[in-house]
């Protein structure tokens, strides 16, 4: 127990000296097998560990979906689903901001990124909602939480990671995440009403875009739609695996790139598929690393040691759930979401199955738990891009914008813990 908290601590460390986490857990776990087995023997257990998670053909999942989300962000179809969006609610006290998150879910849905959809929907919505009077922070806020729908509504990247972690089905975890996802997009625009109740000043309505403008402002997102319904209706109708809907999800999003002028240049595909290629390497790296940490971390026995005080404690499964999303809000403090999926699932998965568990109702919650990081202090991923993009607002105004949306995720992870069925009811029916 003592070498595997001292193997944390190096992680963190290392990670505040700004080494990625890929590479600090990758070090750290290696020196651990060296300290354990010997240096011989050592880098045998790190070559076997990485080749036996490369070599999982559940991980092909992940480069087809990230060149998904690729081609659909080189399609530009935010500022279309942003117009959609203002068609219907434009008009509306607060409608722009309602625009913002309905625009956020739709382009989260297909690009499966809470960092691109929070750089993309701050160049897309913010200039018209500066331009009406909206409120930096309200303005500001709307989008970093809404960038956050990234990594709940499918499909999701760390939804696909915790799948390959925990060895649950990846095309449950999809389905599992639509009506927690759905909760969030109505949390926000609830949280968006009461801020323009309470300062109608921060809020005022826009213009209602009528007549062909807001039809065509639809019709335009239809393909964006059929595309998103095609890849989960797919999978939830168990007529292609996982694997094979990302493929067919890259081709579509090719497709619709293609008739929309893209990718019509050797270049354009060059620069996507490179674009693709080096975020799955970073990917990659992630899961390599934290694989090999997590094996030394079993090799010195925490897992089951932790597992032992637990069961001492004689927490219920609510109360042990209970107990890891607070560690992991901690841990959002100082890590982004990937880090803190494959720090602590590892380590608490032999307490989860023993305590009996649904492990994907958990990969719900505990995702649930890392978006929330997305935007907590003192990292907070997406207002740090959202400032990277917008320089002339504070940091500590995108803080203040966010904060209703922060409320309102935890109302939405508090329903997940007290109704399991909200994460579970999608994935019973498709057997």
């Amino acid at each position: 127990m003592i070498s595997a908290l001292i193997a944390f601590a190096l992680v963190i460390a290392l990670c505040f000296f700004g080494i990625r986490i890929g590479f600090a857990t990758l070090f750290v776990g290696l020196g651990g097998f060296m300290l354990e087995r010997g240096i011989g023997p050592g880098m045998s257990l790190l070559g076997g560990q990485v080749m036996e998670t490369a070599s999982s053909y559940s991980l092909s999942v992940v480069p087809l979906f990230v060149l998904m989300g690729v081609f659909i962000y080189r399609a530009d179809i935010s500022g279309d689903l942003y117009r959609a969006a203002h068609a219907r609610l434009g008009h509306r006290k607060g409608g722009l901001a309602h625009s913002t998150v309905l625009a956020c879910a739709g382009f989260s849905a297909v690009c499966g990124s809470s960092l691109a959809t929070a750089a993309t929907m701050t160049r897309v919505a913010l200039p018209p909602m500066r331009r009406y009077r909206y409120s930096d922070r309200l303005a500001t806020g709307t989008i970093a939480a809404g960038g956050t729908l990234g990594i709940m509504i499918p499909p999701s990247v760390p939804l696909m990671i915790y799948g390959l972690i925990a060895e649950q089905d990846i095309g449950r975890l999809f389905i599992a995440g639509i009506v927690p996802g759905l909760l969030l997009v109505v949390s926000f625009m609830i949280a968006v009403a009461i801020w323009a109740s309470l300062r109608p000043e921060d809020a005022p309505p826009g213009e209602r875009l009528e007549g062909e403008g807001g039809r065509a402002a639809v019709r335009a997102v239809l393909p964006i739609l059929a595309l998103f319904l095609l890849v989960l209706g797919g999978i939830y109708g168990s007529v292609f695996t996982p694997t094979e809907a990302a493929g067919i999800g890259a081709t579509g999003a090719a497709l619709i790139a293609l008739t929309r002028g893209h990718l019509w240049k050797l270049s354009e595909w060059i620069d996507a598929l490179v674009e693709a290629s080096v975020t799955t390497a970073g990917l990659f790296m992630v899961v390599f690393g934290t694989m090999v940490f997590a094996q030394y971390i079993n090799l010195s026995g925490m897992p089951f040691d932790l597992m032992f005080w637990l069961n001492d404690m004689e927490l219920s499964p609510l109360g042990l759930v209970t107990g890891i999303c607070v560690i992991a809000l901690l841990l959002g403090m100082i890590f982004e979401s990937l880090g803190i999926l494959l720090l602590l699932v590892p380590v608490f998965m032999p307490a989860l199955l023993a305590a009996q568990v649904d492990l994907i109702w958990f990969g719900i919650v505990v995702v649930l738990v890392t978006e929330l990081g997305l935007i907590t202090p003192p990292i907070g991923m997406n207002v740090f891009v959202v400032r990277s993009v917008v320089e002339d607002v504070r940091m500590a105004d995108i803080f203040a914008g966010v904060l209703p949306f922060a409320l309102a995720m935890l109302a939405v992870l508090a329903l997940v813990l007290a109704l399991p069925e909200l994460a579970t009811w999608l994935p019973g029916l498709a057997g």
